[in-house]
């Protein structure tokens, strides 16, 4: 997805998406060292878990800037 310049600029949004990717992580790597999983299991199961939420939310905050863009009036699309 491409994004207007005044709305690509700001990396908060894509901070707080690691930021919370990174907690679910360390959650999983917590939840995972209390079971009878070896240190491959855990590294791998948290990598996993990293990259799939990662991903998600770059998606998520991606798609929601896109949609609240106000700055490129004449070359988007209304739906009503």
């Amino acid at each position: 997805m491409k994004l207007c310049r005044e709305c690509g600029r700001s990396p908060w949004p894509f901070l707080m998406a690691l930021f919370l990717a990174g907690f679910c992580t360390y959650i999983t790597w917590l939840t995972l060292s209390y079971s009878q999983f070896g240190t491959v299991e855990r590294i791998a199961g948290s990598g996993l878990v990293f990259v799939v939420v990662a991903a998600t939310l770059w998606h998520y905050v991606l798609g929601c800037i896109r949609r609240h863009c106000r700055h490129d009036k004449g070359h988007r699309h209304s739906h009503s």
